[in-house]
């Protein structure tokens, strides 16, 4: 059955969000018609404020409505310390860890020849930028993917030459896991990367 014109386009705007297929997006489509209209006003309203006021930080890259961002407007964060993550919601992630008190530097993806993002497609070029100033470590905080391995790899070779300590974050088995449900790479490389206690 066919919807009506208004909820159509709405089910087909819904359905270009990642991970939302047409069933999902007519259900959220219908919960946005039975809301009272301040809700769904609101929700308009919050969409059109973050793509006008979201930018990047001119310093770290991340998604900010300020530049610099919090982070890096807070003077009690390690000037010589970049972590380096993919995405915005890395930086969320690693925050929500605690106990990092350093910078971020976001990539914005991934080194993925196969689907055409090379390093001029991320930001490489102002990763190095501030590498040749105070920067004593960039942790590389790329997921352990093929296309995460291959963007750590590419960007030590980078920041090496210039000074700059360089290391990857640990992988392996995590909090609460049991070793027998562990793959072989996850395996290899929790023993690989053992730390003395």
């Amino acid at each position: 059955m066919a919807f009506v014109g208004p909820i159509a386009r709405l089910v087909q705007q819904l359905g270009k969000l990642p991970g939302i297929g047409e069933k999902t997006a007519a259900r959220l489509a219908f919960h946005i018609l039975r809301a009272p209209a301040e809700d769904a006003a609101a929700l308009a309203a919050s969409i059109a404020e973050v793509k006008q006021k979201i930018r990047f930080c001119g310093t770290c890259c991340d998604l900010t409505d300020r530049d610099p961002c919090a982070i890096c407007a807070d003077a009690r964060r390690d000037d010589g310390l970049i972590c380096v993550v993919a995405q915005p919601q890395d930086v969320v992630a690693v925050e929500r860890a605690g106990g990092f008190r350093g910078r971020y530097h976001v990539l914005h993806g991934l080194l993925s020849p196969l689907d055409g993002i090379g390093p001029d497609d991320l930001r490489v070029a102002e990763l190095v930028r501030r590498c040749t100033g105070a920067i004593q470590e960039v942790i590389l905080a790329t997921s352990p993917s093929v296309e995460g391995e291959a963007t750590a790899v590419y960007l030590a070779k980078l920041v090496r030459p210039l000074g700059v300590k360089t290391t990857r974050i640990a992988t392996g088995v995590p909090m609460g896991g049991e070793l027998e449900y562990a793959d072989q790479v996850t395996l290899a490389r929790a023993i690989d990367g053992r730390r003395e206690i």
